[in-house]
């Protein structure tokens, strides 16, 4: 069988089509994700008040606190008069440790959108390696396009230009902005 960059460029492009889609709209989602954020989403609220115990909060004292929500506890986070408790099954409490009031919230992930965002932030094994095979498969596609013959409007003609520009927006990113 006799191979063309024409080929390959086709062949690995249709092969990572869907892995390219599903990261770039988590890569989008992520971009914004200050504004919106759609890993999580709040779809049942309410307003709790505990009493804060006296003394230093400890994690024995923080599930004692919440002993009463009948949620099981998984982790918190204390910062200055602001606590946070995770629960498992997604719930969250944020409370103020002065007052003892608070937002007890129920959230679920935004369905595919927040679920491709796991695709950029797993650190599972093999999702790694085949996160680098698709990098590398990424540089093949670049290198193949840009090496299939155009005529006059190839690489070689004006490809190489439009190449120099496009590199040169993310260097400015990076060293410059």
């Amino acid at each position: 069988m006799n191979l063309t960059n024409r080929q390959i460029h086709r062949d690995v492009a249709y092969f990572y089509v869907g892995l390219i889609l599903a990261f770039s709209f988590s890569g989008i989602i992520l971009n914004h994700r200050q504004s919106w954020y759609p890993t999580e989403y709040a779809y049942a609220s309410e307003e709790v008040t505990l009493k804060i115990p006296k003394g230093e909060l400890t994690e024995e004292s923080i599930r004692d606190l919440v002993a009463p929500l009948k949620l099981e506890y998984e982790s918190h986070r204390l910062r200055e008069n602001s606590l946070r408790v995770d629960f498992t099954g997604n719930s969250i409490m944020e409370l103020d440790t002065k007052s003892g009031k608070g937002v007890l919230e129920a959230r679920r992930t935004v369905p595919f959108l927040g679920h491709t965002i796991k695709l950029h932030k797993s650190t599972d094994t093999a999702w790694i390696w085949y996160s680098d095979i698709f990098g590398a498969a990424m540089i093949l596609i670049a290198i193949t396009g840009m090496m299939i013959p155009m005529g006059k409007n190839g690489f070689n003609k004006r490809g190489w230009k439009l190449m120099l520009v496009g590199l040169i927006f993310p260097l400015l990113f990076l060293f410059i902005l």
